[in-house]
């Protein structure tokens, strides 16, 4: 049996026109919303409140920052605003670094003696302190 693989999963369909409708719902609400004002206020306040909230539209429906949508930084932006700051530091006293040839007999001492052969000795002790290191 055959199955067809999804391809292009990333890229939304375009449903009305040219635009997703995620982008249609953006600019028809901003339209909206932009039409309700000139309907309410007087002229030169509706353009003044209107076009902000155009731009805000048109930057949902099209701005990518970073190859996301805007509405991502919007999120972000009022998780960030809204979430607590507060930062504490606490200076702790250091303890002063011992020199490295008794930290490298520190692990020597702790390396058993596995077999008669020092190329396995060697291999060992090689594969005991990289493990260590990277788990530093």
């Amino acid at each position: 049996m055959q199955f067809q693989v999804p391809q292009f999963i990333e890229v939304e369909d375009k449903i009305f026109g040219p635009f997703t409708f995620k982008q249609f719902v953006y600019m028809v609400g901003g339209a909206g919303i932009a039409f309700v004002i000139y309907k309410i206020l007087p002229t030169f306040i509706a353009i003044l409140l209107g076009l902000p909230i155009i731009a805000l539209s048109l930057a949902l429906a099209f701005y990518k920052v970073n190859g996301k949508p805007f509405i991502f930084i919007i999120e972000s932006f009022v998780r960030y605003r809204l979430s607590h700051k507060l930062y504490l530091w606490k200076k702790e006293e250091r303890k002063p670094e011992e020199k490295a040839e008794s930290s490298t007999a520190s692990i020597d001492s702790l390396v058993p003696k596995l077999s008669d052969s020092k190329l396995k000795d060697l291999s060992w002790s090689l594969d005991v302190l990289d493990v260590r290191k990277r788990n530093n």
